[in-house]
């Protein structure tokens, strides 16, 4: 009976090994098949590993000559040389400093568009670089550090990697690209106008217009992963004003005046209200939140006016009409109940940044096969915005999130998008210089 157990147990134990060995054969079959339908596959792989050196070189002089909004010249020129020297039809000067470059393959359709941006922020960088960025500028009147606190630097240098992967396919390619090197995403400065809206009415999707759109954005996890998500996935974005007008008094006679500065603060507590108590919040987040209260001049003298600016993020249209008319009634009626008036100026950026469910659906295996499908994670939406959302608008798209933080980093501890201590794992770069050229040519393949 211990024998008869024993047989039926070695039996078992074959199978299981024959099942599992034959599954692995079954993949590598599965994985030199697709490489057989899609022979650029490989070629894209082994091209992308012979320029990452390039690619980090391009990034880290890039990061340490930082340049604001509308005001990326420098970058521009590199941009531009490069893509010349690919032998692409370049156009400078786009919305003031943007880059647009046309790789032309085999066949002039289908036409995908890659976009990256290429600004820099008014940070002054803590990190304690060899290519740290130095560079310090004028903005808003104050002289601030400026720095790639945003990851634009990786963003450029991993499209200027990708274009030189795809012309060197040359006629393999079985379509067009057009690279769109974009300016002044993180917003024009005051009195000009700039960035994707820019570029836009200067014609940037049309002749030839894209069939898609491509694009990601860096962001502090981990490295090696890929973040996305069907339907919206940023935020809108809004700036608000709001000027609250009393009556000067005496500090110390606060019934001679009316106080803009108690009003105000019932005011910052009542905007809490709208989106925690006024909207349905199961069906989309929303945030107002106040940046900055200036108000006064002196401990005992009550203003006649207090400013407050602030921001207001949606991931619903018809949500975000309402909460800028709640906006409007709350502020009014409480300084109305104080005695006081107030004027409310909100200015409309970004919209909500839509990713086209049909073409994320579709192109979900090309970034499973780039990064493994344990790497490739669909997360809920982010209160962050992008103005990449106005390209998105108009063609289908996909844009994604790419992690750049080091494997052994702290969850806890790992800085976020715009902190003076923001940092680029570079490993990260080659997976998005092929991510990149992996979903153009499948696109262009299935079309």
């Amino acid at each position: 009976m211990i024998q008869f157990r024993k047989s039926v147990g070695n039996v078992l134990f074959l199978c299981l090994i024959w099942l599992f060995s034959g599954t692995s054969i079954l993949n590598h079959r599965v994985m030199a098949q697709d490489h057989q339908i899609n022979p650029l596959i490989s070629e894209i792989d082994r091209l992308s590993s012979n320029i990452e050196a390039k690619v980090i070189e391009w990034r880290r002089d890039i990061h340490q000559h930082p340049e604001l909004s509308n005001r990326e010249f420098r970058t521009a020129k590199l941009v531009a040389d490069h893509l010349r020297r690919l032998g692409m039809d370049v156009a400078t000067e786009v919305a003031h400093t943007g880059v647009v470059g046309i790789l032309h393959g085999r066949k002039i359709h289908p036409v995908v568009a890659l976009r990256a941006d290429m600004d820099a922020l008014p940070v002054t960088e803590a990190l304690d670089l060899p290519f740290a960025s130095k560079v310090r500028t004028t903005y808003n009147g104050r002289e601030v550090g400026v720095m790639h606190a945003c990851g634009h630097d990786a963003h450029t240098a991993i499209l200027m990697g990708v274009a030189e992967v795809l012309a060197t396919l040359g006629d393999k390619l079985p379509g067009s690209v057009k690279f769109i090197f974009q300016p002044a995403e993180e917003g024009a400065p005051a009195g000009e106008d700039g960035g994707a809206e820019l570029m836009i009415r200067e014609g940037v999707l049309e002749n030839p217009k894209p069939d898609a759109l491509f694009g990601l954005h860096v962001f502090p996890f981990k490295e090696g992963q890929i973040e996305y998500r069907a339907g919206p996935i940023m935020a809108s974005v809004d700036a608000l004003r709001i000027v609250v007008r009393g009556r000067q008094t005496h500090g110390a006679a606060p019934w001679g005046g009316i106080d803009p500065i108690v009003v105000s603060s019932q005011i910052v507590l009542g905007l809490q209200t709208i989106v925690s108590r006024q909207l349905d919040i199961t069906e989309a987040p929303a945030i107002i939140s106040i940046g900055s209260i200036h108000g006064g001049v002196r401990s005992n003298i009550i203003p006649d006016k207090v400013e407050m600016v602030g921001t207001i993020r949606s991931l619903d249209s018809k949500m975000r009409r309402e909460i800028h008319k709640r906006i409007e009634d709350t502020v009014t009626m409480i300084a109305k109940s104080g005695g006081a008036t107030a004027e409310v100026t909100i200015s409309l950026g970004s919209p909500v940044t839509v990713n086209d469910p049909d073409l994320t659906s579709r192109m979900i295996p090309t970034l499973e096969r780039v990064v493994g499908k344990e790497n490739l994670l669909r997360v809920p939406p982010k209160t962050v915005s992008e103005d990449v959302s106005y390209y998105l608008q108009r063609i289908p798209g996909l844009y994604f999130f790419l992690g750049i933080a080091s494997e052994d980093a702290d969850p806890e501890k790992v800085a976020m998008n715009h902190s003076p201590y923001f940092f680029v794992d570079e490993d990260a770069l080659i997976v998005g210089v092929r991510a990149l050229a992996n979903l153009a040519v499948d696109f262009m393949l299935g079309e």
